[in-house]
């Protein structure tokens, strides 16, 4: 069963969160509250900016968002596909192709023409999909790779 892709509404706000929050914020400090209210602001924003649910069986499973800025940049690049999470039960079955394609239709939609992308457990995933490495790099002690992609 393939999942649905849809702009994410207010319903699934605390299940994305809880899912980025386990991904890519864990001892951060980063609160369920703080990274709720950001999914609310994307979702309540001006059109440009977007967030999407993954669903499969009208729970949501995975996530991902076109943003203008990425959590603390290191490159002044815009716009950003970014937090791409599926649930690890989910992982393997086109979840998180279907949502960077959604992400990348918007983009194409607003009239962007290059998305990037920080990411480096991924980088093989997103290759696959056409994205190309521009530049490594350390950020917070830890490796990066700066990826783009034209539309």
């Amino acid at each position: 069963m393939l999942p649905i892709i849809e702009t994410m509404a207010e319903r699934d706000v605390e299940a994305i969160a809880r899912l980025r929050l386990a991904a890519f914020f864990e001892g951060t400090g980063r609160t369920l509250e703080e990274d709720m209210a950001g999914l609310r602001g994307l979702i309540a924003g001006d059109g440009f900016e977007a967030a999407f649910v993954a669903r499969l069986g009208g729970s949501p499973i995975g996530s991902c968002l076109f943003v203008r800025n990425e959590i603390d940049p290191a490159h002044d690049l815009t716009p950003w596909l970014a937090g791409l999470i599926v649930d690890e039960n989910y992982r393997g079955r086109g979840v998180g192709t279907a949502l960077l394609k959604a992400v990348e239709a918007h983009a194409a939609s607003v009239g962007v023409d290059k998305l990037y992308l920080y990411t480096w457990e991924a980088r093989r995933f997103y290759e696959a999909l056409g994205w190309t490495a521009v530049e490594t790099f350390e950020q917070g002690g830890e490796p990066m790779v700066l990826m783009e992609r034209s539309l």
